[in-house]
This record gives structure tokens, C-alpha cells and sequence, in this order.
């Protein structure tokens, strides 16, 4: 069966360096947040630490459950969750950027979670990731008479999702944002792959009779910026951060 890591594993794989931002220490207890099929739950246990992995699906957290037995996972909604007691740090990888009911809310749980001091290290989509391939998407609807796709991500822009730390309570200590075309490895059929698997709740809304017409479309017009010689490449802008909550009753200046 191909499962969303199986078919676009390249997601888990650039996971790899954010967890040396993480810096997981032996005994520390980390949640990952939106952890999928518990790649990167994985790779913060090697570390050492004790880690709980919550998804808002259940077939995730079942994927996770079997990939890794010995790994703790939760089916848990990113907005609300929360913990019976406090942790070291949350760590969330290619996560926030679906998490768009509240992102407010999704900081506030976390900041909840975590002690005074702890840690909140992840990595997102930034303003303008995927842009030629929603730029894609919305020609193809507007073709096929649609009106426009109901795009299910949230892409801040660096000084927006700092404003939403700060205000949530969490000094930034880092902050990257970069251009990162990826080769899209295991779609060999290119946008309309990525499409189907990343677009899937626009997708529904789609007549069954225009599916594949519409994708064929999508690829069309993607094609010019996207595939090359060696493949297909998705267009990816990255937001990653590290930040730290604020001791209870201190202000901002008091934890630089």
C-alpha cells in the first residue's frame, strides 16, 4: 500500500537537520507535533529523549503506531491538545503550515505544553512556498470553470509568524527563510502527484468526470517552471524557527 511517506518520503528526509536544531538531550520529553507516520518521532528518539507523537489522524497515528512500536503516539488536534504534564520541548516538521483553523491557537497549546524555558523548534511552509504549482492550480480551476481551489495551507511570512510567537508568549531565537526546490523523488507524474496526495480536500470538490483532465492541465502549466531534465521539482520556500516560552512572569527582555 503506498502511504503519504512511502510515495513523498523526500518530506520526512529534510526533517534530518532539524533535529540537530532541536538538539534533543537524553531523558528530555519532546513532542512532535503533526508527526505523520512517526519519521521524525524516530529520529528525536535516537537522541535519546522520551518523545510523544500527536496527529490529528487517526490513520497517521495508526502508521506511526506500527512503523515504530516503541514510540508513544496520540491522535490529538493541534489547536487544543493538551498534557498532564509539562515537556522540554515541542518540535513539529512540514506540520504548521496545515494546521489553518488558528495558528494562534496551535501556539498557545504549545506554549501550554511546555515549561517555562522550553523549547519550540519546527520548520513550515513560508509565504510563497508552492507558488508555480498553486499558480497551477488556480489557472486549471479557472479553465474547467471552478471558480478558485479552497487551498488548504497556511504559508506565514517571517514577520508574521514572529509577531504570533511573541505575542504567544515565546522569544524567537532563530529564524530561517529560504528558497528550497526539491526534487520531487517518488511522483513520477509530477504536479498532478503532488496534487492528488497535498491537495486532496480541494480535489474532492472536483466533478469525477473532470479529474483527469484537470490534472493533466495542472502539469501543463506547471511544467515550464518545474520539471527539468532530471525530474520534477516542487517549488518549496521554507520557515524554520526555534524559540523559547518565557519564564511565567518575566517580560521579553528579561529572557534575551
Amino acid at each position: 500500500m503506498t502511504t503519504y511517506d512511502s510515495a513523498f518520503g523526500y518530506v520526512s528526509a529534510h526533517g534530518a537537520p532539524l533535529v540537530d536544531l532541536l538538539d534533543p538531550q537524553p531523558g528530555e520529553r519532546v513532542i512532535d507535533l503533526g508527526c505523520g507516520a512517526g519519521t521524525f518521532s524516530a529520529e528525536i528518539a535516537e537522541r535519546g529523549a522520551d518523545v510523544l507523537g500527536i496527529d490529528g489522524s487517526l490513520d497517521m497515528v495508526a502508521q506511526a503506531t506500527a512503523h515504530y512500536p516503541g514510540l508513544s503516539f496520540a491522535v490529538g488536534d493541534a489547536h487544543n491538545f493538551t498534557t498532564s504534564e509539562s515537556f522540554d520541548a515541542v518540535a513539529s516538521n512540514a506540520a504548521l503550515h496545515w494546521m489553518t483553523r488558528d495558528p494562534d491557537a496551535v501556539i498557545a497549546s504549545v506554549h501550554a505544553a511546555l515549561r517555562p524555558g522550553g523549547r519550540f523548534v519546527a520548520e513550515m511552509g513560508g509565504a510563497g512556498n508552492c507558488a508555480e504549482l498553486i499558480a497551477a492550480m488556480q489557472t486549471a480551476w479557472r479553465v474547467f470553470g471552478l471558480g478558485e481551489p479552497e487551498l488548504p495551507w497556511y504559508f506565514p511570512s517571517p514577520a508574521e509568524y514572529t509577531n504570533r510567537l511573541e505575542e504567544g508568549g515565546f522569544t524567537v531565537r532563530l529564524l530561517e527563510y529560504a528558497d528550497r526546490p526539491t526534487r520531487m523523488t517518488e511522483g513520477p507524474n509530477g504536479a498532478a502527484d503532488w496534487v492528488r496526495t497535498y491537495a486532496a480536500s480541494a480535489m474532492a470538490d472536483v466533478p469525477p468526470e473532470l479529474v483527469e483532465p484537470l490534472l493533466g492541465r495542472i502539469n501543463d502549466l506547471a511544467a515550464p517552471a518545474l520539471r527539468r531534465e532530471s525530474g520534477w521539482v516542487a517549488d518549496y520556500v521554507r520557515l524554520r524557527f526555534a524559540a523559547v516560552r518565557k519564564p511565567d512572569g518575566k517580560s521579553p527582555l528579561d529572557v534575551l
